[in-house]
């Protein structure tokens, strides 16, 4: 079969689409024939390296931690699937940017029926970790006002939508090439923030703060003052901290893999709560090329690899 691999930490061209034996289901494992992967943006820093003291890999590695997929052979001790079974999973040790791929079958659920299966690979780890910034951490209550810095991106697109779920007023930064997706999936109020600092153009302080881009110390400073006494922030990106005598609470947070909050965001998505912000399909060959547009800043949404 196909895989995307790397070799050796680099920048993009350390990734090959090369020729690799098809995997065999363990105990607990599940064959997947993989529809679609997605690309994430924290791939390209653990490719290049940056991640290595926190995600120490074996190289080779096959990439890919979105999966959806049809599951076409079963391991030993799996009774939760069967072949034919149509899924969709966070892979945390990789692997799936690839034909196929063994995955343990605890970590996969059933894959929304409302929309195509290579879809579904969009949702997985940027679904989870708006998921777990909403409801776990920020607490999100009706009624509450909430700004979500950097909307435009994966993660965003889930973290308005859950926002206006939890009953939320949403103020949301987005780019010009953003901002029309971002206000079709819910935001109240869209700002520019290559137009204008985010601090002037927030008018009245917020409940809560979910920031969802890497910023300088600067612009993480000036979040604090946008948050009411007794708000919160939390960071997916660069860690913001408020001085001792502040009265806002800051995190940092990583989100974990977790099937019961996944199953939840496919329930949303097949009754068309939550939509897919996917902003283009391509070839899992085209992967290199992924890569360099993310770090020249060219990407948006989510890109669903097609293997």
């Amino acid at each position: 079969m196909k895989a995307a691999r790397i070799h050796e930490y680099g920048d993009a061209s350390v990734i090959r689409y090369e020729d690799v034996p098809r995997p065999a289901p363990g105990p607990g494992e599940v064959l997947t024939q993989v529809a679609a992967s997605s690309f994430n943006p924290s791939e390209t820093a653990l490719r290049s390296g940056l991640l290595r003291s926190v995600l120490p890999l074996d190289l080779p590695y096959t990439l890919g931690w979105d999966v959806a997929g049809t599951v076409v052979e079963i391991g030993s001790n799996v009774h939760t699937l069967a072949v034919g079974d149509r899924v969709v999973g966070r892979l945390d040790s990789g692997g799936a940017a690839a034909e196929y791929v063994a995955a343990p079958a605890d970590t996969l659920v059933p894959a929304p029926a409302a929309i195509p299966l290579a879809n579904a690979a969009a949702i997985p780890v940027a679904g989870l970790t708006a998921w777990q910034a909403v409801f776990e951490h920020a607490r999100i209550t009706p009624g509450q006002r909430v700004l979500v810095n950097g909307a435009g991106g994966g993660v965003g697109g889930f973290a308005v939508q859950l926002a206006k779920h939890a009953g939320a007023q949403v103020i949301a930064t987005a780019s010009p090439r953003s901002s029309a997706v971002v206000g079709q999936l819910g935001a109240d109020q869209i700002i520019d923030y290559s137009a204008s600092p985010v601090r002037d153009a927030v008018e009245e302080q917020v409940d809560s703060v979910l920031n969802l881009v890497a910023i300088t110390p600067g612009e993480a400073a000036a979040l604090i003052p946008l948050v009411r006494p007794g708000g919160v922030i939390v960071s997916i990106a660069t860690p913001v901290e408020p001085p001792t005598d502040a009265s806002v609470r800051a995190m940092h947070m990583v989100a974990r893999n977790d099937v019961n909050h996944l199953a939840a965001l496919v329930e949303l998505v097949d009754a068309g709560t939550v939509r897919l912000d996917i902003d283009s399909c391509r070839p899992l060959a085209d992967l290199v090329a992924v890569h360099r547009d993310a770090e020249a800043g060219f990407t948006r949404g989510k890109t669903i690899l097609i293997p």
